[in-house]
């Protein structure tokens, strides 16, 4: 059964834009919009396929594009963003998807938030603008989609925590010295194929600290009530616990396309063809090492200090990741990076402003420190 909701797709030639695409082909979804950044032929094909009334494309291929397309209209990723459309899928990573973000939530579209650094850095912000919008944000994110779907219909004041689930990456217990680890060894991620820099984040538990700041953002909830636990298989994506104890947990397998369309047609619930995946045999529950895994701890801390840290810890992230995969720190170095930058963050309001100028600051100072370490 074909479906005339119109859908934007931000980073539509990353894995969850791509991802996204195929839900919009199971639900004959209009897409109407996409944004992408220098894959030319990828995005060409989606093009040829969706025919979208707009597109966002980096300013090498906008000439190309406007070559192979006579009439299309190319435009900013905000206005792309901000087209008329029922769902926007932000999938643009980093900090560099914010823009698009907060430009479909000012138009009052339901947002598929899958870039968790939006959250991260300007949640606040953007839950005022969605206020006044009367936009939706619904996380993409497996563990977030979770948690989501845990929390509907429970009274929001008998939660008492939210644990997010880790697989732990490929460092999870060897080796005993992570100091010679190769960006090759870092990439090599067990069970996920991602982007270098979210498998590197993952590796250093980084990213699971950067959802638990997004979960404090999404649930309003005090960063001391969300947790991690290490699960090596992969198949509960999150719990939660009750005040009076029990727990709810969203069991399934990590299939992107299941939350991406969860999001897309929320409240509906049509069919998949993902349904009578195989369960795992043994399932295991552990706290994670804040000695092994010290970009996980200065996550909390940056979530503690609140204002502009968790901007400021994520630029830094942003360049020491950056050069550990260029050869210019060693995998301990990213830990240090974001502990230099972190402890000078200044103290400014959460504002739009501050955000940038934030950003921009602890880029400079994070590539200063690894200069000192190269």
């Amino acid at each position: 059964m074909r479906d005339s909701k119109r859908v934007v797709i931000l980073g539509s030639t990353g894995s969850i834009g791509q991802q996204a695409l195929e839900v919009c082909r199971w639900r004959g979804y209009r897409v109407v919009g996409l944004a992408a950044g220098r894959n030319l032929e990828a995005l060409a094909g989606q093009i040829a396929e969706f025919g979208p009334e707009v597109v966002s494309a980096d300013e090498p291929l906008r000439a190309e594009l406007k070559h192979r397309f006579p009439g299309l209209s190319v435009l900013p990723t905000e206005e792309v963003a901000a087209h008329p459309a029922e769902v926007v899928v932000a999938a643009i990573p980093g900090l560099a998807g914010l823009p698009g973000v907060r430009a479909a939530v000012q138009a009052g579209r339901r947002v598929a938030l899958a870039n968790k650094e939006s959250m991260v850095a300007a949640g606040p912000l953007l839950w005022e603008e969605a206020r006044q919008s009367g936009a939706e944000i619904l996380p993409v994110d497996s563990e977030h989609s979770a948690l989501f779907q845990s929390l509907i219909g429970e009274p929001f004041q008998g939660v008492a925590e939210l644990i997010l689930t880790a697989t732990g990456g490929p460092f999870l217990r060897e080796p005993a010295d992570l100091s010679r680890v190769t960006p090759a060894q870092a990439l090599n991620h067990p069970r996920w194929k991602m982007g270098p820099k979210v498998t590197i984040d993952s590796s250093t538990l980084f990213n699971k600290g950067l959802e638990v700041l997004e979960a404090v953002q999404l649930f309003h909830l005090p960063i001391e009530q969300v947790k991690v636990t290490i699960h090596p298989q992969a198949y509960v994506h999150s719990l939660v616990r009750f005040q009076d104890g029990n727990l709810k947990a969203q069991l399934g397998p990590t299939d992107m396309r299941l939350p991406i369309q969860y999001a897309l047609a929320y409240p509906e619930r049509p069919p998949t063809p993902l349904r009578d995946l195989p369960i795992p045999e043994r399932l295991e529950f552990f706290p994670p090492d804040p000695l092994r895994f010290p970009a996980l701890t200065l996550a909390y801390e940056a979530g503690r200090m609140g204002g502009v840290a968790p901007t400021v810890l994520n630029a830094a992230d942003e360049i020491a990741v950056k050069a550990f995969l260029g050869g210019r720190i060693g995998y301990l170095d990213i830990a240090g990076v974001l502990e230099k930058v972190l402890q000078q963050t200044p103290v400014l309001p959460l504002t739009w402003e501050n955000i940038l100028r934030s950003d921009a600051e602890a880029r400079k100072r994070a590539e200063e420190w690894v200069r000192t370490r190269a």
